[in-house]
């Protein structure tokens, strides 16, 4: 679950997803208080025009035939009659404003007019749809007070036309769609959402993705300056940054080889010389001294060509390659033991690949006599464990020994023959491979260097 709402693609889109619910459940509680508000005058317009419509015929005759007509009212749905006072209806005068007021328009000012309610009135009109056994339907009755013309009070019970049934959900603003209306609405909405979120993930994910390509290949084209504005400038920025960087680096490089090849003529120059030194003893302390230069002007080209490698990118088959490397090993006399297979490929310069393999071996046996390697396939990555049997390396030094030229006190000195460099080329490799390289000490001894790759996919 963590996981989940890690992705910036799942946050936009529960985000999105949460607030046009939310916008759509208000919008739709609004429309239908709009539409009970609108059913609900088109009911007092209703209810008003019958109300006129019996005033204005009682008052053009003589008040006995009032009296036929109002015993006969219960005949078209209504109940009239004379009285004397308005009773409780002032009461209700508040609530049923609505109504007197639209009678009033329809009537004139003049006339006495009030309106009471009257909840869960039964209606004496069968339902067209009612069963033998259904019950009478209940419903709004209103009791209207008017005068007519010659002053006379008069009292009408009308029934209230129902409402619609979706309208009696007052609690529920989409009762008047069903629920596989509702699920399709709510798998739309998921839809839009999503679209929009993978839409403005993209451009981020398409930035992580060059940003870790950059880290695998100084030369990587740069990102296509389109889209949005926002995505163009930060596709120009990176593109920007790519550039300083590439150029930083070819510097630095062109800079080191230059320094490291131009030694080479020189150096050989004064092997040469030193050849002609009659003192044997103190022409071999000089030879000595120069091979130590030469091993330290070859490692300098190693780690311009670690930091900047042109070699192609090419899947490798990574048993046969450390097989080969841990023969070539034993080939040169040292120990070294190889355990485990894969029959896994990787993506890989095969000539770096190689150099820091054998870097990690040659590092194991100077140091601890003997390399004991190991080839594992765990999760899609290829492990490769170099294990030594020396003294190991203190823990606060572990990363220190990655550094350029960084020797410990102990036995890694410059007298057995070691440049600093070795580790760091090693570093460089795998880190060009988007590989992750790490030294552990053992338990009971010795260090472990770790290299894991991971796996071409199939």
């Amino acid at each position: 679950m963590k996981n989940f709402f890690g992705s910036i693609v799942n946050r936009v889109f529960l985000i999105l997803l949460a607030g046009i619910i939310v916008a759509t459940v208000v919008t739709t509680w609004l429309a239908a208080n709009e539409r009970r508000s609108t059913l609900k005058e088109i009911r007092y317009q209703h209810v008003a025009e019958r109300v006129e419509q019996i005033v204005l015929a009682l008052d053009d005759i003589s008040p006995d035939a009032r009296k036929v007509i109002l015993q006969a009212a219960d005949n078209f749905g209504f109940e009239a009659a004379e009285v004397k006072s308005l009773g409780d209806a002032t009461k209700d005068s508040n609530r049923n404003s609505n109504l007197a007021e639209i009678l009033k328009l329809r009537l004139g000012t003049n006339r006495q007019i009030a309106v009471q309610s009257e909840t869960d009135c039964t209606s004496r009109r069968p339902r067209s749809n009612a069963g033998p056994d259904q019950r009478p339907e209940r419903e709004t009755c209103r009791v209207i007070y008017v005068s007519l013309r010659d002053n006379t009070l008069l009292r009408l019970r009308l029934h209230m036309p129902g409402e619609p049934p979706s309208m009696r959900s007052r609690g529920n603003p989409v009762a008047p769609y069903g629920a596989p209306y509702i699920l399709l609405f709510l798998v739309l909405i998921a839809m839009l959402a999503y679209l929009v979120a993978k839409m403005t993930a993209r451009p981020i994910k398409q930035l992580a993705s060059a940003a870790s390509e950059l880290g695998l290949d100084i030369e990587h084209p740069p990102l296509p300056e389109k889209g949005p504005t926002e995505i163009r400038q930060a596709a120009k920025a990176f593109n920007a940054m790519q550039a300083r960087i590439r150029r930083q680096i070819q510097h630095r490089t062109h800079m080191l080889a230059a320094i490291t090849h131009d030694l080479q003529t020189p150096l050989t120059r004064l092997r040469l010389r030193l050849e002609k030194v009659s003192d044997p003893e103190l022409q071999h302390k000089l030879v000595d001294d120069l091979a130590v230069m030469q091993g330290m002007v070859r490692e300098g080209l190693d780690l311009a060509r670690s930091m900047d490698s042109s070699e192609k990118i090419q899947a490798l088959d990574i048993d046969s390659l450390l097989d080969s490397v841990c023969s070539d090993a034993t080939d040169a006399g040292q120990d070294v033991h190889l355990h485990g297979s894969t029959r896994a490929f990787v993506m890989a310069q095969p000539g770096a690949l190689r150099r820091c393999l054998t870097n990690l071996l040659d590092n194991a046996v100077k140091y601890g006599r003997r390399a004991d390697v190991s080839i594992m396939l765990e999760q899609q990555n290829v492990m490769i464990r170099i294990r030594d049997h020396g003294p190991g390396i203190p823990e606060d030094q572990l990363d220190a020994v990655f550094d350029p030229f960084y020797r410990l006190e102990t036995s890694r000195s410059r007298d057995t023959g070691g440049t600093g460099l070795g580790l760091t080329i090693a570093r460089n490799i795998a880190e060009n491979h988007g590989a992750l390289l790490r030294l552990t000490n053992l338990v009971g001894g010795g260090l472990e260097a770790l290299l894991q790759l991971p796996q071409k996919p199939r």
